[in-house]
């Protein structure tokens, strides 16, 4: 971080050049990303009393603690222009004008006392001043450019030993003028209301336990007639006030919280008051990608880039059981074999959290890394137990299993009769891959499909290949269908996913599985591709994966298919080894699943940031937040089917509309 003088500042915020530094005498940290018309300062975030001032300001750890605003700098570093107090209140209070420097603390103690030299107090008072010009800069540099500015204040207060109950947010209002800023200040306290923390009930009044009568308040006050600010306490839920115990789960969500009030706050207020339409929060966030998120993104992509979950899981001897248990369907167990794990996962853990997530500011962006970080750590222990008992439970782990409904989705389909009379398969695997090159042509995407003797799939997408099993024939529909779903999703996204600045992308973020193979099989349907025999066969992945979890053997659930559902003997094969693969793989409940939650998203709108790449559904806010940001680039490519008609099948959209 830049070290800066005053002058340096004040210069930069006159040229409008972003920056980020400290202040040479390490009293602040400003960090200005870009220009926006709102600040958020927590001024007394600081919590770096000095040991000789403790001592002669007279004042036990217990006290420190209760005095201190620690924090409440944390709860804001997503935003775009920052102020964050770097020494402890006991110094200097920001808050109070220069003449007030002698104050007391709760218990009545003299913070300047008699140990107290006069040069420590001109340093304070200098150091307040030097604050206020910066403030002033800045606030005056807004306004020009915005005719606009809001700032809104952060701190913290103490209730544990109050008797009368607090408000988790207060928000101070004693210095505006209410009759001018009363929407602003009504939108900020439902905002606040809405917000959700852990294991704790919340609520927002005005007034209740502070009323906003700092002297930064009174300076907006005084000095700018175009700006707003909102002093915000906050009640610390989020450590224990007297030993200083912080609660990291109610830091976090605060985090995310205010970052979410304070930029819908800032966007309403900004449309409101100036002449800017259709402006939301994440137009008013930076749309430079921190390079803090750069690094992690990097090393984490170097790190677990060869990591392909199928690669590993799908049998090497595949093609030999299948000869062999068909033979003897009753009595023959497969044993299968795997590939051979390449990667150390010892250190491959270590390395994992290693990864300095907690450098990324943005709360949104951090608390996606985190989740793709724990997200490799289950699936390498997923690898590392393949072929043994374990290997299910690390499954259930990743994937999760069918519940309730998932069950009675599934059943319901298989009570459907067949209506249409199958296809008969007369396209060869050889024709399939020409028809792939031509479907590639015409998306413009470069990639190679080849055929493969060693996929329990007919095709799937491998990097910038696409492997065709070598073993099967197709139907035209049934290959018109592989072809939307392989190429038009999992392929897309591969390309897609390639020319985003972050490389996560490419990795897969927590759910990928899910959402990619729900759009898949969306797009199969979109396209006029999705017959009842298909809808039919995500019924029985799930109902076989349920077999499998709840106990039954291969033969059993192979048994079961074939008598109870009249599957053909290699059909029947096929979806037993896709779930008893590797010990126990779960992963194949999940198209029914995803089908089911794309359906919803295609009904609400654009799904056009779940195709930058490997995504997941409950990203899609972030996703498209980032796009906004213009931090992520618009896909280049999306799937066809998203263009054409639909199924006008009137019984598969009774169906689909019909799964709950």
């Amino acid at each position: 971080m830049l070290q800066l003088t005053e002058a340096e500042v004040l210069e930069k915020i006159r040229q409008r050049i972003p920056f980020e530094a400290r202040l040479s005498d390490g009293s602040l940290i400003i960090r200005i990303s870009e220009y926006q018309p709102y600040i958020a300062t927590a001024i007394h975030h600081g919590h770096r009393l000095r040991g000789d001032l403790a001592g002669k300001c007279n004042l036990s750890e217990t006290e420190r603690y209760y005095e201190e605003d620690p924090y409440t700098g944390d709860f804001i570093t997503s935003l775009p222009i920052v102020l964050q107090g770097e020494d402890s209140r006991y110094e200097y209070d920001l808050n109070r004008p220069i003449e007030s420097c002698i104050y007391k603390t709760a218990w009545g103690k003299s913070v300047w006392s008699e140990g107290i030299s006069e040069d420590e107090r001109a340093l304070s008072i200098s150091k307040h001043q030097c604050y206020y010009r910066i403030l002033g800069c800045l606030v005056d540099t807004l306004e020009s450019q915005f005719d606009l500015c809001l700032l809104y204040d952060i701190h913290s207060y103490n209730y544990q030993r109050i008797e009368q109950a607090t408000p988790v947010f207060n928000l101070g209002t004693s210095q505006l003028n209410k009759r001018k800023w009363h929407k602003e200040i009504n939108r900020l306290l439902r905002l606040l209301n809405d917000v959700e923390l852990p294991n704790l009930e919340v609520n927002a009044e005005v007034n209740s336990v502070f009323k906003g009568q700092g002297y930064q308040a009174a300076f907006i006050k005084e000095n700018f007639a175009n700006t707003l600010i909102l002093p915000i306490e906050v009640k610390k839920v989020f450590m224990n006030e007297m030993s200083g115990d912080a609660f990291p789960l109610v830091i976090e969500k605060l985090k995310e919280a205010m970052k979410t009030v304070i930029t819908e706050h800032a966007a309403a207020t900004i449309q409101r008051r100036t002449k800017v339409k259709r402006l939301t929060g994440s137009h008013i966030l930076s749309s430079r990608l921190p390079r803090e998120v750069i690094k992690l993104d990097r090393q984490l992509f170097s790190l677990a880039r060869g990591i392909n979950t199928l690669s590993y899981i799908n049998p090497t001897n595949l093609k030999q059981e299948k000869r062999r248990f068909l033979h003897r369907p009753h009595d023959y167990l497969p044993g299968f074999t795997y590939r051979q794990l390449d990667i150390d996962p010892y250190k491959f853990r270590e390395q994992l959290y290693r990864l300095p997530v907690d450098e990324i500011r943005d709360a949104d962006i951090q608390k996606m890394y985190r989740r793709v970080i724990d997200q490799l750590a289950v699936r390498i222990d997923l690898l590392t137990s393949i072929g043994h008992e374990e290997f299910l439970y690390n499954s259930l782990k990743y994937y999760g299993q069918p519940d309730q409904q998932d069950i009675a989705n599934a059943n319901f389909i298989l009570h459907a009769r067949e209506y249409q009379a199958q296809e008969t398969p007369s396209i060869s695997a050889s024709d399939a891959i020409g028809m792939f090159k031509t479907a590639a042509d015409e998306y413009g995407i470069s990639c190679k499909i080849v055929g493969s003797k060693q996929l329990i799939a007919r095709a799937m997408v491998s990097g910038r290949n696409i492997k065709v099993n070598m073993s099967c024939q197709f139907s035209p529909t049934d290959l018109n269908a592989l072809i939307h779903h392989e190429l038009g999703v999992h392929m897309v996204t591969s390309v897609n996913a390639d020319k985003q600045p972050l490389k996560v992308l490419k990795l897969g973020l927590p759910g990928n599985t899910h959402t990619q193979e729900g759009l898949a099989i969306l797009c199969e349907h979109l396209s006029g591709n999705f017959p009842l025999h298909r809808l039919k066969t995500l019924a029985l992945r799930v109902i076989a994966v349920d077999k499998m979890v709840r106990g039954e053997s291969f033969n059993e659930t192979y048994n079961s298919l074939v008598t109870e559902h009249g599957l053909s003997p290699d059909d029947a094969f096929t979806i037993t080894a896709r779930a008893y693969r590797g010990g126990g793989f779960t992963k194949d409940y999940l198209y029914l699943k995803g089908l089911r939650d794309a359906l919803v998203y295609y009904r609400q709108g654009n799904l056009t940031s779940l195709f930058v790449g490997k995504t997941g559904f409950e990203f899609k806010p972030l996703l498209d937040e980032l796009i906004t940001r213009e931090i992520l680039h618009r896909p280049d490519y999306l799937p066809k089917a998203l263009t054409q008609a639909g199924n006008s099948d009137p019984v598969i959209n009774f169906m689909l509309n019909s799964i709950k």
